[in-house]
């Protein structure tokens, strides 16, 4: 089970909602299934492909690593938006995702998200598991 925030949610959604008709994606970090804090990214993917895929760069992921250290935590975690899609992950994503990680992907319709799921890659790397995502 993840477990986020109202406002860390409220943050997410609205983030991604900028992001709009764009996917958008951040960090979530924090310890032991709790997310404490996110880290919104600007989406580094060239602009044709931004309606549909997301890039997280090394920068960026250093200055999630590094704000992580500053609070104590770890990085547990991505977000990313699914605009006018449904919430689950796709093929790329997989190719791309790292297990153990929390991936929540909330899905965007006509610029208000409207969902937010959370996944699991599992460790063969062979599929996700949707895991149970708490919104307290």
């Amino acid at each position: 089970m993840l477990t986020i925030s109202t406002d860390l949610i409220e943050k997410i959604t609205a983030h991604l909602e900028a992001a709009y008709p764009e996917e958008g994606a951040g960090f979530l970090l924090g310890a032991a299934g709790e997310v404490r804090e996110i880290v919104a990214l600007p989406n580094a993917r060239e602009d044709e492909a931004r309606h549909n895929r997301y890039l997280i760069t090394p920068e960026d992921f250093l200055k999630a690593e590094m704000k992580a250290a500053e609070l104590g935590v770890d990085l547990i975690g991505v977000f990313h938006s699914h605009p006018d899609c449904p919430n689950e992950p796709s093929e790329f994503d997989r190719e791309w995702a790292q297990p153990f990680f929390s991936y929540i992907i909330s899905r965007v319709d006509n610029g208000k998200a409207v969902s937010h799921r959370s996944w699991v890659l599992m460790e063969d790397r062979s599929k996700y598991e949707e895991e149970e995502l708490k919104i307290s």
